[in-house]
């Protein structure tokens, strides 16, 4: 089976939850590299969505 291709949705809600655990002590210092290194790519995955997105309706707006 195909694995389904994240949402923005998910994956800001998925950066969020990696940020109240950072902040709320939850992960010790091995999970911290990781849990950051994660939730950099998640914020940069919900970035490069919205790029697109904008992109898009730049493009409809124009036609």
């Amino acid at each position: 089976m195909a694995k389904k291709e994240q949402t923005y949705k998910q994956a800001l809600a998925e950066a969020e939850k990696i940020l109240e655990q950072i902040e709320s002590n939850e992960l010790d210092v091995d999970q911290m590299a990781d849990a950051v290194k994660k939730a950099l790519e998640l914020l940069a995955f919900c970035k490069n969505k919205l790029r697109a997105t904008e992109e898009d309706i730049e493009k409809l707006m124009s036609e």
